[in-house]
C-alpha cells in the first residue's frame, strides 16, 4: 500500500468518525419498565443521562423490585437508543461492524 494512501484514507476515517460523533449528541431514547413507573434516558453515547421513578415504585421493603425495574428500562432504552443510531447512522458506518451495534 502506497504510504500516501493510508494518510489519505486515515483523513477521511477522521472526518466521518467527527460526523458520526456530531450525530450522536442528537439521538437518545427512553426506555420504560413497569408500565412507564420507571423511565431510563440513554444518549448516542450509551451514557444514562436521566432517570424518572414513579413515587409508587419506591417501596423500602422491595428494593429488589425497583433495581429490577430500572435494569429492565436501562435494557429498554439502550435497545430503542441503538435503533435510532442504526437508522440515522447506518449510511455513514458504510458495513462498519460496532461492538453493541449489530443488527
Amino acid at each position: 500500500m502506497n504510504p500516501m494512501d493510508f494518510f489519505k484514507n486515515a483523513s477521511a476515517i477522521k472526518e466521518q468518525v467527527e460526523v458520526v460523533q456530531e450525530k450522536l449528541k442528537d439521538i437518545s431514547a427512553t426506555g420504560n419498565s413497569g408500565g412507564g413507573i420507571v423511565r431510563v434516558t440513554v444518549n448516542g453515547r450509551l451514557e444514562m443521562i436521566d432517570i424518572e421513578l414513579d413515587p409508587i415504585a419506591v417501596d423500602p421493603r422491595d428494593i429488589e423490585m425497583l433495581q429490577d425495574l430500572i435494569v429492565a428500562a436501562h435494557t429498554d432504552a439502550m435497545a430503542k437508543v441503538q435503533d435510532a443510531m442504526r437508522a440515522k447512522l447506518g449510511p455513514l458506518l458504510g458495513g462498519m461492524n460496532l461492538p453493541n451495534f449489530s443488527e
